[in-house]
This record gives structure tokens, C-alpha cells and sequence, in this order.
């Protein structure tokens, strides 16, 4: 009797009776992103104020959702720095940098310097790096506890997404499906780092599937020699554990090469790729799977969140697992058994009809795979719903998406153009025909009746993860640089805070001390492969990188910040003769080197990489020699190239000059 009070007291103290005060994973319990915690509430948000900031100078994009586990706070930067700070003070105990310029700098080549966030467990914290390790960490105190490469060191696969817990295992996925590399998912012992079980998500060659029977399953949905091609599927991002059941559920990547008929020529559904894929915790053995979007040719993988819940529906109560992928319907699926409950569309999707139910295949729109030539369809690769996460309220029963619009265009081509991003024999263009496209929403879906209840329309494409509260509140943070609060069950806005800098990651919540906090990540950034489309006007390094923390009657002021400029302030020698042929070879060099951080047509949305027309560094071609032969800038993560001779650098060079003339002159001669 007596312990069980003093455990009543020390849950009090630390968060409220009956409540859990820690955030302890990505998405919190069961990936809702959800806080039962209520002491912040839709009538008292007004009183919100920042309790604490604090500065990470160096960094770039954040998308981390910090963990906080015992008064600590823990997330990660751009290259998976990580840090440890206290959740009351904003004193910072720890850092750990795992140096991926230094310890395989190759990979940083492969994908944008993007880190999701780290695991917790039995005081340990868990990284993966861009590179492909798993990184096992002391909490106390930082120090390293053990390393692992879950992907060979010479491959194009990395990490970017948040490992995550289950039982005694650290389960770890990867990317690279975009360079059709063969995805898996790895799982490992969280005290010795030793490699327990691996599912690969497609199959290899026949001999690689022979007595699996998950990848001669698999294999039979392939066509030709697939495994010469490429495959893909690599899980980039969301897993989920379900310690009911004991399964582990992956939202796999897409399939690659993009055009089918390159990879699986005549058909073919082309397993586990863009689907959803339940495991057995123990083993890491196929249990089910549910394909979102059979034989993909659009990047629409399915490894957006899966949240857990349990919905009443026709008047019986079913164990489900919910998703919103990239290709704009909302699936409520049964995780027990992965039979398809109900799909509608949560947003603008013409590549279906709709999802037969019966089946639970999609009836598709006819050419949508470009085989009788151009085809437009919506959503664009970046999906209806891309990494941002959404949360799911066991309060309300709604379900809050971070939601974009756009479409795109597809032809059979390898031309390259302006305003074009050509990639694997495909020529993909953006579209925007409503006056809702190339904005985003949030959205409030019903699971249940799958229809939306209320959405707020943004402004721009590119917003904030979101964070729903049992005070009847849902937080997102905005591409224009707002934290807001909203009313959970009428989309009312409540309160508003300006940060300085446009927001992605999701905001989560904790409480000490009978006091409720609020964190969030402040760090703009994305693909610049759509060129102009996630431009908001926040410059590269002009506006400090933080972390925010607020609390009722919050009275830190933020200091001021530069404010976004939609100005190219573009820079030339104006004495440099450009030769139009060399301004061509530079455009396609510049499209497979630089285009992924520095942006098509040399347009950045200012982070990851500074727009090249306004580089002091990039007037110079002795200086872009130095910054992309020599590597001079490799350890602040700008890769280096040293493939290439003198004569692709200076053609590089008289791309970036063209461009900039452009901004300056337009299509006149200066």
C-alpha cells in the first residue's frame, strides 16, 4: 500500500494522476501523436506564451518530434545531431554529432540532411544516420554505447526516418527506392546491437527467394529479370508497433525504376512496394499485407504514419490501423487480418474513381500510367499527405492531416527543360489548375464516417506536422512561420504565435510539476526538386534554427529574426562571357548533382542549400571548383564531387551564372 502511494504521488508530480506526462516515442503511444494531457485546454490556449527557446546554430531543416522521458528532452538537427536538454530549463546536458561528413561522406550525395528523431528505451537513446547506422547512446550522459551499419557503406540507401521500439528490439527501415535500390526493414537487440531478424520489402533473384515464402510470393507479381532493373520499397519512415497483437506494421516506398514497364515489363502488381505490411514483432515473419497502390508509377509510397485505434463500426468494436498515404484516399484497414474496411478520398485524387471495397483495389483512371502518352494526374509525388504527422484523438475521433495540393504531369521523356524535373526516363512537370493547388490544409477526417468535419486552408503547400491534446486542441505549426492552436472539434483558431521561421516538424507535449509544455522544432525546409513551389521566402541561414518551448502565462520574448524575402537578390561578374552550349551541358550536370539541395532550375526554397544565383561563392569558378572537387565546405555537409574534371565545373558554373541573368535581366541581354 504504502509504494503504491508513493508511485501515486511521483505521478502526480510528474504529470497528473491518471495521465501519462512523458513522450517517450515519434508519435507518442500507438503513433496517434496524441497527448492526454489537458491542462492546456481551448479555454485557457490564449494564456500561452514561450516559457524557453533555445538557438542551434549550425542547423538547417528540422522534421524531428522530440522525445522527453524524465524531465529530459531529446531530438535531432539536420545531419542527426543529437541533443539532450533539460525540459524545464532549456539547459542544454548533452550533444552527440555521429560526423557523416567524416565517417562516410559518399552519403551524403543520396538525400536532403533531414532527421526525423530518435528512440528511447531502459536510458538509452537510439539514432539512425543519414549514413546507415544505428547509433545506441547513452541518456545520461551522451556517451556511445554501440554502432551498427544497416546498409553497406558503398550502397545509395540512408536513413532519414525515426527508429523506433518495440519490446526489446530497435527496428530501423531505410531509403533509397528512389534510386531503385531493394528496401528492407532491419530489427535489433537494444542492449547489444545485434541484428535479430530482416525482412526484405521486395524480392530479389531467384536464388536470393528461394524457401522464403513472403519473396516467392513476392517474386511471382514481378515480370523479366527485376532484379537487375531495380526494385525499391525501401520503408523510409513509419513503422508501427502493435504490442497487442505482437506485430510489427511498415508502410513500404515505391517501386523503381518509376516507369513500370522499364522495371516489370507486361504487368504485374510488384510486392510489398507501396503497401502496408504487418510482421510478427518476434521474428520479423510476413503476417499480411494490404497494397495501397498496386504496380506504383508515381512515387506514391505508402510510408506515412499508420495510427492504431479502436473504432466502433456497424455497432461492433474493430481493431484498426489508419493511414493517410501520399496518394490522397484514407484507409481504415482491420490489423488483425489487413482486410480493407473502408477508403474514401481526403483530398484532390484523380489518378482513382474510387477503392473496391470488395477487392480493395483501386479502379484506376485509364492511362495513368502515361502508356498512351501525357497523362495529368493529382496529387504530384509529394502526395496529399507527405512525412508530417498526423494525429488521431481518442477524444474527439478525428483523425488531423497535414494536407497539400498539387498536380503533375507525366510523359515518357528524358529531356531536359525548365520548369521540368527528369528522372529515371520520365519528365515530370508540376500543375496547378484549382485555386486551391500548390496550398496546403489541414484537414479534420471522421474515420468512422470517412468524411472531413471542418479544415482550415493554408496558404502554402509546405506546413507543419500536428499535434492533437486531450484539452481539445490541435497544434500546427505553418510554411509562414505561425505555431497555431485550433479547436479539435470545430477547426476555430484559438491562439497564434509567430516564430520567426516557417515550421514542418510536429509539435508534441509533456508535463512536470503539474505544468504542461508545448515543444516544437523551428526549421523550414524540404525538396527543392519542385523548384519554386516550397519557396516562402525564408533565406538560407538567414533565420536562427531553435527549439521552442511554451507553457501558460510564458513570458520569454523571442528576438526578432529576419523576415522572409521572395526577392532573388541574384549576384554576377559581369565581365564572364557565357557560351550557350556550355550553359546546356551545365544545365544537365547541375540537374544530377546539384538540383536535389540546390533546386530545379537553380531555385532554392533556401533550405537545404543557399540558391546558387545569389552565392557570392558560385560567381567565382575557381571557388565552385574548391567547394565541389576540393570539398572545402564537406563538414558542413555540402557534398564533394571529385568525379568531375574542370571542364564540367566550369560548365556547371555558366548554368548557375545563366541563371542568375535570368533573375536579373530576364530573357534580355544584359
Amino acid at each position: 500500500m504504502l509504494l503504491a502511494l508513493l508511485s501515486s504521488v511521483a505521478t502526480m508530480a510528474h504529470g497528473g494522476a491518471g495521465q501519462s506526462s512523458d513522450w517517450t516515442s515519434h508519435n507518442n503511444e500507438r503513433e496517434s501523436a496524441f497527448s492526454p494531457l489537458a491542462r492546456i485546454t481551448a479555454s485557457n490556449v490564449h494564456r500561452l506564451g514561450l516559457g524557453w527557446f533555445i538557438d542551434l546554430p549550425g542547423e538547417q531543416m528540422l522534421q524531428a518530434t522530440p522525445l522527453e522521458v524524465k524531465g529530459v528532452l531529446y531530438f535531432t538537427g539536420s545531419y542527426g545531431k543529437v541533443y539532450a536538454v533539460d525540459a524545464v530549463s532549456g539547459t542544454s546536458i548533452w550533444t552527440y554529432d555521429p560526423q557523416v561528413w567524416k565517417h562516410n561522406p559518399g552519403k551524403l550525395r543520396t538525400v536532403l540532411p533531414a532527421n526525423r528523431g530518435v528512440a528511447y528505451l531502459n536510458g538509452r537513446v537510439y539514432l539512425g544516420t543519414l549514413d546507415g547506422r544505428l547509433i545506441a547512446l547513452d541518456a545520461k550522459h551522451g556517451e556511445l554505447v554501440w554502432s551498427v551499419e544497416t546498409t553497406a557503406p558503398q550502397s545509395v540507401q540512408y536513413i532519414t526516418g525515426a527508429p523506433r521500439i518495440c519490446k526489446d528490439l530497435v527496428i530501423i527501415g531505410n531509403g533509397g527506392a528512389d534510386f531503385a535500390a531493394r528496401g528492407y526493414l532491419s530489427a535489433f537487440d537494444a542492449a547489444t546491437g545485434k541484428q535479430r531478424w530482416r525482412f526484405y520489402v521486395v524480392p530479389g533473384a531467384p536464388d536470393e527467394n528461394a524457401g522464403d515464402p513472403a519473396m516467392e510470393r513476392a517474386a511471382r507479381t514481378w515480370n523479366g529479370k527485376f532484379w537487375e532493373s531495380g526494385t525499391g520499397g525501401g520503408p523510409w519512415d513509419s513503422i508501427t508497433c502493435d504490442r497487442e497483437l505482437n506485430q510489427i506494421y511498415v508502410g513500404t516506398g515505391n517501386a523503381a525504376p518509376y516507369d513500370p514497364e522499364v522495371r516489370s515489363p507486361g504487368g504485374g502488381d510488384n510486392l510489398f512496394t507501396a503497401s502496408i505490411v504487418a510482421l510478427d514483432a518476434d521474428t520479423g515473419k510476413y503476417v499480411w499485407h494490404y497494397q495501397i497502390n498496386p504496380r506504383d508509377a508515381w512515387d506514391f509510397d505508402s510510408t506515412q504514419q499508420m495510427a492504431l485505434a479502436d473504432l466502433k463500426i456497424n455497432g461492433a468494436r474493430r481493431a484498426v490501423l489508419m493511414q493517410a498515404p501520399k496518394n490522397g484516399f484514407f484507409y481504415v484497414l482491420d490489423r488483425r487480418s489487413g482486410k480493407l474496411i473502408s477508403a474514401q478520398k481526403f483530398g484532390k485524387a484523380t489518378w482513382a474513381e474510387r477503392i473496391d471495397l470488395v477487392s480493395g483495389r483501386p479502379v484506376e483512371a485509364p492511362n495513368i500510367r502515361f502508356e498512351h502518352g501525357t497523362v495529368t494526374i493529382w496529387p504530384a509525388p509529394n502526395g496529399a499527405h507527405s512525412w508530417q504527422s498526423m494525429s488521431y484523438s481518442v477524444k474527439t475521433g478525428l483523425a488531423y492531416i497535414p494536407y497539400q495540393q498539387m498536380g503533375m504531369r507525366y510523359e515518357r521523356s528524358t529531356e531536359d527543360k525548365a520548369g521540368t524535373l527528369s528522372f529515371a526516363g520520365l519528365s515530370m512537370t508540376k500543375v496547378a489548375l484549382d485555386t486551391d493547388d500548390l496550398k496546403g490544409g489541414l484537414l479534420a477526417w471522421d474515420p468512422t464516417t470517412q468524411n472531413v468535419r471542418w479544415k482550415v486552408q493554408h496558404q502554402h503547400l509546405w506546413n507543419g506536422g500536428t499535434l492533437a491534446t486531450a484539452g481539445n486542441l490541435v497544434f500546427q505549426g505553418t510554411a509562414e512561420g505561425y505555431l497555431e492552436a485550433y479547436e479539435a472539434t470545430t477547426g476555430k483558431r484559438l491562439w497564434r504565435f509567430y516564430a520567426g521561421l516557417g515550421i514542418t516538424a510536429a509539435p508534441m507535449s509533456y508535463a512536470i510539476d503539474n505544468r504542461q509544455y508545448i515543444s516544437v522544432l523551428v526549421g523550414y525546409g524540404g525538396t527543392n526538386m519542385l523548384g519554386d513551389v516550397l519557396n516562402v521566402g525564408w533565406k538560407f541561414r538567414a533565420q536562427p534554427r531553435r527549439l521552442l518551448t511554451f507553457m501558460l502565462d510564458g513570458k520569454t520574448e523571442l528576438p526578432p529574426s529576419p523576415p522572409a524575402d521572395l526577392t532573388t537578390h541574384a549576384v554576377d561578374d559581369a565581365t564572364l562571357k557565357l557560351d550557350e552550349g556550355e550553359v546546356r551541358l551545365g544545365r544537365s550536370l547541375f540537374s544530377a548533382h546539384c538540383a536535389l539541395c540546390h533546386g530545379l532550375d537553380a531555385i532554392s526554397a533556401g533550405a537545404p542549400a543557399p540558391d546558387l544565383r545569389e552565392s557570392s561563392i558560385a560567381v567565382s569558378a575557381e571557388g565552385l571548383w574548391q567547394v565541389l572537387h576540393d570539398g572545402v565546405l564537406l563538414a558542413q555537409g555540402m557534398p564533394r564531387f571529385e568525379e568531375l574534371d574542370r571542364s564540367q565545373v566550369g560548365q556547371i558554373h555558366s548554368y548557375i551564372r545563366a541563371a542568375a541573368r535570368k533573375s536579373l535581366f530576364g530573357n534580355r541581354s544584359p
